[in-house]
């Protein structure tokens, strides 16, 4: 599952339309009289050879979120094939080959980008088979099946294996698209089944960027300035190079690298080096400061990104009026799988292995590191352990090349875990500045919501920039409840961090926030926090995952003094899921979350077994962050280094998680991000159901 193909538009005959607005790329049949091919390629994602092998050459990477299992069940799908039978074939950087399918992988987006286009491309292979056994028949086509890997005449006294077919399909035209199949005929969609990389995953079969071995390889670490535009002042070379196995010291501007036989001497050579820091222009940097600058901010007015109604006559009228301040911190990605990249430069090549949500984009930085062409780089792109965003960035690549440039052989770059943290691009932290007013029954009448942070959008997409940070705002600017008159802008506000994607995105931040505050007027009304969000969603969907997690989750049903119940509602990502928590307080004031129930409308699910998979995941990830996540600057410098002061939810405090998943017939939405989004407010609401204290920043408990 992690080897690496290159495709040329060379061999590329035609682009079609399929499903509308993705194009899948058509690899050119055999001519009359020319050698039966190898394979047979209807299309540049889905390959099926002379013996029958169905191959899917898949533009998405698998980081733990369960693609490698989730697309192959659509082509096993409209393809009629056991799941068993698809292998995975995962490309280079080749983003032209796949336009308008984004090679990226990020957002929520890989089910909901191929759910058409690789259905599309099974049902196109099936229907040339089809049309190349009727031909050898003489049967009309309609009067064939499909099944199991064959296709079979109406008699069913008659099949041909796919493998037999291939040098006759090759001949004919492929078409463009040809009819999908009905939700009512699917043998393999909506199946509870068991992820295809489960078993390399329990036996170590499984290759991670990390796991990589080449021939010749040598094994590097590094440190990059701890301050925030520091540069490398000295470094005692002759100390390192004592170190048995060290073979080199790598010097650059800003990072000082160990160059070893193994990783070990490479971490001795580097702490024998000591690197004596520059700090640079952000010495005096200070977390307060940062702080304050945020709070500031909320007084200067913003970008408006959703305006309604007549909020100041609306308010003015208001019976009762809300106001609320939430902060959040700046947050570290902590995949279990620290960075890491190897790198082979040549003078007329660069080999790099690695995992990355970017494949294009990675290739392209390594080409520019490398000062070679995109077409002499090549990327082989490996399964990711964990990455919750920090892989949609292609800094350590460049960095890892940067290294590799001054080394002979083929070189591993490894961060330690101490680096990967300090090293980050951190979540961005924010404050949000929300007023309400409410009629004389308890309902918003006006509702303000100003946010302020820095801007992702600006960093990576300045084009898309228009004032207004579209993630930032996302689940914020358009509530999912009804709101009549209403107002959200953005305030930018940089510091010195770099910041970009975290797990959950814009609305894991916004969700925090417009759920608690949603409580708050609940509280304020005298009405049932669930009840009251029932009465206000927009959504029948929404409605109905509120419903069914208070059914599930024994709603209103008494609890312990010192127990309390949250909710809170995700509608992001074309998926809807509601959320309960159910926390006891401890005598010191700490929450332990014990149980937690999720209702999620995803549409058609594809796969039970990998949703409930990812929401049993996503909140313990949420949980994590809401609890104990927080990056602090002191010096300039991260103050955090490991799991020990950057802790996650451990083993035996971790919840209960009961996760109940609605079928419909509904076009898929995504799944990794919305149970992420929603933890932080349940949470933030069972405590104060506890305790009857707000929680307005995050995280909850207080380590320093």
């Amino acid at each position: 599952m992690t080897a690496t193909v290159s495709l040329s538009r060379r061999n590329l005959l035609q682009a079609g339309a399929v499903g509308g607005a993705v194009l899948l790329i058509g690899i050119p049949p055999a001519r009359a009289g020319a050698a039966a091919p190898a394979a047979f390629s209807p299309s540049a994602v889905l390959r099926i050879a002379a013996d029958g092998a169905v191959t899917i050459i898949l533009p998405k990477s698998e980081m733990g979120q369960g693609v490698y299992t989730t697309i192959p069940m659509l082509i096993a799908e409209e393809l009629d094939v056991p799941l068993s039978a698809v292998a995975i074939e995962v490309p280079g950087g080749e983003r032209e080959l796949f336009k308008p399918l984004s090679q990226d992988t990020g957002g929520s987006t890989s089910i909901r980008e191929t759910w058409e286009p690789m259905r599309q491309a099974g049902a196109n292979a099936r229907a040339v088979l089809v049309a190349a056994a009727a031909a050898q028949w003489k049967v009309a086509p309609e009067s064939c099946r499909t099944e199991g890997g064959k296709v079979i005449d109406a008699a069913g006294k008659r099949s041909i294996g796919y493998g037999d077919l291939v040098a006759a399909a090759s001949a004919l035209p492929v078409p463009e698209k040809a009819p999908l199949k009905e939700p009512s005929a699917f043998r393999v969609i909506g199946q509870p089944t068991v992820r295809l990389d489960a078993p390399g995953k329990t036996d170590g079969t499984i290759v991670y960027g990390v796991d990589v071995k080449i021939p010749g390889m040598k094994i590097a670490t590094l440190q990059a300035s701890p301050s925030f535009g520091g540069k490398l002042k000295s470094a005692n070379d002759a100390a390192a190079m004592a170190i048995k196995g060290v073979r080199q010291v790598v010097k650059l501007e800003d990072v000082v690298a160990v160059v070893a036989d193994h990783y070990w001497a490479a971490h001795k050579g580097l702490e024998a080096l000591a690197p004596v820091w520059d700090a640079g222009p952000n010495a005096g940097l200070q977390q307060a400061a940062i702080d304050a600058d945020l709070a500031a901010a909320l007084a200067r007015e913003g970008k408006v990104a959703n305006q309604a109604g007549d909020v100041a006559t609306a308010m003015k009228g208001a019976a009762k009026r809300v106001e609320a301040t939430y902060a959040q911190p700046f947050l570290a990605h902590a995949a279990m799988e620290p960075g890491n990249c190897t790198v082979h430069v040549r003078a007329d090549r660069c080999d790099v292995w690695t995992g990355t949500q970017i494949p294009a984009d990675a290739r392209a930085t390594a080409a520019t590191a490398a000062g070679l062409p995109v077409e002499k780089v090549i990327l082989h792109n490996y399964t990711l352990g964990g990455s919750f965003g920090r892989r949609l960035e292609a800094d350590m690549i460049a960095r890892a090349v940067a290294i590799a440039k001054q080394v002979d052989s083929p070189v591993k770059v490894v961060w330690s875990r101490e680096e990967d943290v300090r090293q980050d691009i951190f979540r961005p932290a924010y404050q949000d500045r929300l007023v309400a007013g409410l009629d004389a029954a308890g309902k918003p009448v006006a509702w303000t919501h100003r946010i302020v942070g820095s801007s992702i959008m600006a960093r990576l997409y300045p084009k898309y920039y228009d004032g207004v940070d579209a993630d930032a705002v996302e689940g914020a600017a358009k509530p999912p409840y009804e709101l009549p008159n209403l107002t959200v802008d953005y305030v930018r506000q940089e510091s010195a961090i770099t910041t970009g994607w975290w797990r959950g995105v814009g609305p894991l931040r916004s969700t925090f926030v417009v759920e608690s505050f949603i409580d708050e007027l609940a509280a304020a009304a005298g009405a049932d926090p669930l009840a009251y969000r029932i009465g206000l969603a927009k959504d029948p969907r929404a409605k109905e995952v509120l419903r069914l997690v208070g059914e599930k989750a024994g709603w209103g049903k008494p609890l312990a003094k010192g127990w309390g119940r949250g909710v809170s509602l995700v509608q992001a990502w074309d998926s809807y899921l509601a959320q309960v928590a159910e926390v006891e307080m401890s005598a010191e004031g700490e929450p332990r979350v014990h149980r937690v129930v999720a209702v999620v409308d995803c549409g058609l699910p594809i796969n039970p077994t990998g949703i409930k998979a990812q929401v049993e995941g996503g909140i313990i990830f949420g949980l994590s962050a809401a609890l104990y996540g927080k990056i602090t600057i002191a010096g300039g410098a991260v103050e955090q280094s490991n799991y020990h002061d950057y802790p996650l939810l451990r083993m035996n405090n971790a919840p209960r998680v009961e996760a109940h998943v609605v079928t419909n017939t509904e076009k898929p939405g995504g799944m990794g991000e919305p149970p992420t989004a929603g933890a932080a407010a349940a949470l933030a609401n069972a405590v104060f159901a506890a305790t009857g204290q707000r929680l307005r920043s995050l995280p909850i408990v207080k380590t320093s």
